[in-house]
């Protein structure tokens, strides 16, 4: 990312040249769903000692015994040196880093629930998307609040659990904030250490030093994916899914941007490239749950009727009350926010969305077009 520049270089023999940035040896990756086990699949792959935990002890035994993650994965083969368990404490034990990948509405617990077992200083990277309802947090400042005195830092981008289980080949982007000992010693900053862990030959780490812009991107992006599968579900199809992603990408930039992030991250992997697969594909649940609710599905009959929890629903509510709290226009997000909790009709609120003003695209642009008086809305 702009104004971030590493070179760290390979070891050498002089033992006062700067030194080859080391991967962590022992990873615990906190949350056994399915993007939990993906990411312990490719830590282990990699060669780090990796420990995957869950609430649920039937599940950590039936990994442990089947080799596979019957409820979330089933079907791939995980790597056999993968530790799993439902105890916190072994999970922790000895872990030089940490994931957590646990749904947002539960991350405050589960941070304050290890707190006990995390030694002082052991970096955490969240694997989870969204910002905290009622508070307004970004899920970083959460973790910050419950486990303070570690570095936290956030993996993002354009993955499916399924196919990054499998290996094919995935691409992701490790955000941390870096501190001036960071730049000075770049191959000891812990973006560049967990990168290093996670990289195997099908998954490719990028670092960033922008968490706001990737953690912002993460959050946003679900719930322009319910407005893609609205639109979808409604019967609209390619030009309309790719103005709502362009427009998207902007609602990302602008508030990125007033909380202290860059607007350059969110053409990046964390930004353009999540959101473009997550409005691209029916693999997502929030692509799904828009896509039944633009045909008319009630809510309640969504998914078979099965309780199923979609991140861009719950953060269509803290996405939006952010972004009227820093003063940012985000009217796609508004439109989904008024269909999900306001019982607005999702025809009249998109073409609402369609009929605003005309306006500038470049920033520099500013230039508001009114309809005339007695055109049509």
């Amino acid at each position: 990312m702009d104004g971030l520049r590493l070179n760290i270089p390979p070891a050498r023999a002089n033992g006062n040249l700067p030194k080859r940035a080391e991967p962590y040896a022992r990873l615990a990756v906190i949350g056994m769903g399915s993007w939990g086990t993906a990411l312990a699949t490719v830590a282990a792959t990699a060669g780090c000692d990796t420990r995957l935990w869950g609430r649920r002890e039937a599940l950590a035994d039936a990994i442990r015994t089947a080799g596979e993650n019957v409820d979330h994965l089933p079907g791939i083969k995980l790597p056999a040196t993968l530790k799993a368990t439902s105890d916190l404490s072994e999970a922790l034990d000895g872990a030089e880093a940490v994931l957590l990948v646990t749904p947002s509405h539960t991350l405050r617990d589960v941070a304050r629930a290890m707190r006990p077992w995390l030694p002082e200083g052991i970096p955490i990277a969240l694997c989870c998307k969204g910002i905290e309802r009622g508070t307004g947090y970004l899920l970083s400042h959460v973790v910050e609040e419950e486990l303070p005195g570690h570095p936290v830092g956030a993996i993002s981008g354009p993955t499916f659990a399924h196919e990054t289980a499998l290996g094919h080949p995935t691409a992701a982007t490790v955000a941390f904030n870096f501190r001036h000992h960071d730049r000075i010693a770049p191959e000891r900053a812990p973006a560049a250490r967990l990168a290093l862990t996670m990289q195997t030959q099908a998954f490719r780490p990028y670092v960033s030093d922008d968490l706001v812009g990737v953690e912002v991107g993460g959050a946003v992006k679900n719930v322009i994916a319910i407005a893609c599968g609205m639109m979808t579900g409604a019967g609209f199809a390619e030009n309309t899914r790719a103005a709502l992603i362009t427009r998207g990408m902007d609602e990302m930039k602008v508030l990125a941007e007033a909380l202290g992030g860059k607007r350059e991250t969110v053409t990046g992997l964390s930004g353009a490239g999540d959101l473009t697969l997550t409005c691209s594909s029916s693999t997502s649940r929030n692509m799904s749950l828009g896509t039944q609710l633009g045909k008319g599905i009630p809510r309640a009959e969504c998914f078979g009727g099965k309780a199923t929890v979609v991140e861009g629903e719950v953060n269509a509510v803290s996405v939006v009350d952010l972004a009227r709290r820093v003063g940012v226009e985000m009217p796609i997000c508004e439109a989904v926010h008024a269909i999900l909790y306001e019982s607005a009709p999702l025809s009249e609120t998109f073409q609402a969305l369609w009929s605003r003003p005309i306006e500038g695209e470049p920033r520099a642009l500013d230039i508001t077009l009114h309809p005339h008086e007695g055109d049509p809305a």
